[in-house]
């Protein structure tokens, strides 16, 4: 991907959920929510404070991340669908 972010955004690449509930019901793709789980494929280098420091993303590329349900742009890129956010859409990193 030929792709950087600017200041504190993050490009994510949404992980699929599962398809069959936990008492083993398959869910059709129709009925299905969006997943709000992703994986960053990208990060910008930080945004700037009042003093015109940049200061570092907490996400990292490769970290599987929760974000909110109608967080960030979506973008398509070589065929495939990506989101752009802002870092403080993110709720938070999955360990």
């Amino acid at each position: 991907m030929k792709f950087r972010p600017l200041h504190d955004r993050v490009v994510v690449r949404r992980i699929d959920a599962e398809a069959k509930t936990a008492g083993g019901i398959i869910i059709p793709d129709t009925a299905q929510e969006k997943p709000q789980q992703g994986e960053v494929v990208a990060v910008g280098l930080g945004a700037r404070d009042a003093q015109g420091a940049i200061q570092a993303l907490d996400v990292s590329v490769g970290d599987r991340i929760l974000f909110g349900k109608w967080s960030g742009s979506e973008i398509r890129l070589e065929g495939v669908d990506y989101l752009v956010m802002k870092e403080s859409d993110v709720i938070g990193v999955v360990a």
